[in-house]
């Protein structure tokens, strides 16, 4: 695994995957509630928040209003490397499509609006190619 570091090399490495089935962001105030099946955890102030798959958010009771997908970022971004996730918010606030960033150790991943799914993608990876182009012109 290498870790891409530089802005654009991370744009043109990004590899955008949409993954399967939907998603949705949940808050509790202890973690029982969630059982085991969260992806995604995070303390706050005001509870944890997890980011369950919408069958599960469905049975355990939860809001889910706003099913959303998931596309990760395939490229190793470095934890310090700066620009990919502003790029990709940015690339999809353009097209007025919600975004919220996940950042892990090894990838990054954007949750999007489940109706907007496909075209987040297509536009993720217009951006991957376009960046891939012009890098190789310089």
């Amino acid at each position: 695994m290498t870790v891409v570091t530089g802005r654009d090399a991370m744009i043109a490495g990004m590899a955008p995957v949409l993954r399967e089935g939907c998603f949705v962001f949940c808050t509790a105030p202890n973690l029982e509630r969630f059982g085991a099946d969260a992806i995604s955890l995070f303390r706050e102030d005001e509870g944890w928040s997890a980011i369950l798959p919408l069958d599960r958010a469905i049975v355990l009771g939860f809001d889910c209003a706003t099913p959303m997908r998931q596309i990760t970022l395939q490229v190793f971004s470095a934890l310090g490397g700066v620009g990919l996730t502003a790029a990709v918010a940015g690339a999809l606030a353009g097209a007025a499509i919600a975004c919220n960033m996940v950042s892990a150790f090894h990838h990054d991943h954007a949750f999007v609006p489940a109706a907007h799914a496909d075209r987040a993608l297509a536009m993720l990876q217009r951006l991957q190619a376009d960046i891939a182009v012009a890098s190789s012109a310089d």
